[in-house]
């Protein structure tokens, strides 16, 4: 079958690179596979696919993800394929409306947060409530979302959970980078978009309480609160210099975008995330993949993955995280206890599981479509 995976970017990102590595795999199972990404800003994940022989569709660089102009040639696009599996809000929006003049493709979509604050908002709860009723199956990516998802829709066929997976062996396996670690400091690294949902500034908070000779800060990422989270990190400590690109202000550092993520989260001692709210967060399965401990903020998405495993803080808590980011640094053996329980757990995640569960949708919606 032909299939489409629609998507606002292939910048850096769970959603992008969920759909950058699970292409290639489908088109493994005998399928041909495209993607269009609306905006083409970075060359990241689309030489991953171009690499692999998956052709990508842009509407161009840099432009407006909700440009209405985007819907007509959606809509010619989707008369080509078997499937249009969209992520993120745009590319639901358009397709559910392309959707209209093209009766031939199965929609799908994939609801990738456990909240979502459009559904508290009157005309968007009409709006989200018809885009959805256009989706044949919509796929959650943690048993919160499917439930919270479940409660908002009048009609609830067509809904399940695919957990989100990772290539848990390519990041076990790969080395941490000589020279990157400071010796006898304790690296704590975070690698989340710059934006108001990954909070990372609870955990700046928190690392402002640390001994500066003792302990460093990696963030790993970028988006929209880059200025104001440098800007924040820059109060705190009022020196900056730079070097090979990382930008740092006393013992934080700002990495940028990295396509050496898995080698960066081998160098560092201690993973963290600390978003207001998750659907699965691929970044905690990555994080507990290279077998280091991970500690993440006590929410939805998040709670579900590392609970019972890594470490789960109060939400906003910077003084807790600080003193659990004290007591890894400090107890060796517990060190090495939460570090066994997380690889333990990422390994319930692999990326294999969540593409075949994908095919199976696939399959079952054009074989349901045969027999009718």
């Amino acid at each position: 079958m032909k299939i489409l995976q629609v998507i606002t970017s292939l910048q850096i990102g769970g959603a992008e690179k969920l759909v950058a590595e699970i292409s290639p795999m489908l088109r493994d199972k005998g399928h041909d596979v495209d993607v269009l990404a609306f905006s083409g800003t970075s060359p990241n994940f689309i030489h991953l696919l171009e690499e692999k022989e998956i052709k990508v569709y842009t509407f161009g660089e840099h432009v407006n993800v909700y440009n209405p102009t985007f819907i007509p040639k959606l809509a010619k696009m989707m008369k080509g394929y078997d499937i249009i599996h969209t992520h993120n809000t745009s590319p639901q929006y358009f397709a559910a409306l392309g959707s209209l003049v093209n009766e031939r493709c199965h929609l799908i979509t994939t609801e990738h947060n456990t909240y979502n604050r459009r559904r508290s908002i009157p005309l968007f709860k009409i709006i989200d409530r018809w885009m959805y009723s256009r989706y044949e199956q919509i796929i959650c990516i943690s048993d919160q979302a499917e439930a919270n998802m479940r409660k908002f829709l009048p009609k609830t066929d067509g809904i399940c959970t695919i957990y989100n997976g990772v290539n848990v062996q390519a990041f076990h396996n790969a080395e941490a980078i000589e020279g990157m670690h400071a010796e006898g400091k304790t690296v704590v690294v975070m690698v989340a978009a710059f934006r108001p949902q990954k909070d990372q500034r609870t955990l700046i908070k928190a690392f402002s309480q640390l001994p500066q000779d003792k302990y460093e800060l990696w963030l790993v990422g970028d988006g929209e609160l880059y200025e104001e989270l440098h800007s924040y990190v820059y109060s705190i400590h009022p020196q900056k210099s730079e070097t090979n690109g990382v930008i740092s202000y006393g013992n934080m550092r700002f990495f940028g975008n990295r396509p050496d993520v898995p080698q960066i989260l081998h160098s560092a001692d201690i993973v963290v995330m600390s978003s207001h709210y998750e659907g699965l967060s691929l970044s905690s399965v990555e994080g507990m993949s290279v077998g280091k401990p991970f500690i993440a903020s006590d929410v939805d998405g998040l709670r579900e993955v590392v609970d019972g495993y890594g470490i789960l803080f109060p939400h906003g808590d910077d003084n807790s995280l600080a003193s659990i980011i004290q007591q890894l640094s400090d107890d060796k053996d517990y060190y090495k206890q939460v570090a066994a329980k997380c690889w333990e757990r990422a390994q319930m995640f692999d990326i294999q599981k969540m593409v075949d569960a994908y095919n199976e949708v696939y399959e079952g919606l054009v074989k349901q479509k045969d027999n009718s």
